[in-house]
């Protein structure tokens, strides 16, 4: 993977994790990922910095959905002749 692919990668990171809390009104906790000092606008860093930092996001997003109770939707027949969608 080139480095420009990694830097487009880690700023998805970041806004998968902004929409996250957005949506549920919940915020992640990063220390280990705020405690690396890197972002993506930080294009001197080196590829491996980048890499460390998309896996710890990575990790502590899925962390923190994980240990979230599971939200349990009820599906009736009535509903399902009409059309359902879902955004947020």
């Amino acid at each position: 993977m080139q480095k420009e692919e990694l830097l487009h990668l880690h700023m998805l990171m970041i806004h998968i994790k902004k929409y996250y809390e957005n949506v549920t009104n919940e915020e992640i906790e990063t220390e280990r990922y705020n405690s690396l000092e890197i972002s993506p606008v930080h294009i001197h860093k080196d590829k491996k910095a980048h890499k460390d930092a998309l896996l710890t996001l990575g990790d502590e997003i899925v962390t923190h959905i994980h240990h979230r109770p599971v939200q349990v939707v009820n599906y009736s027949s009535e509903t399902a002749s009409q059309k359902v969608a879902a955004e947020h």
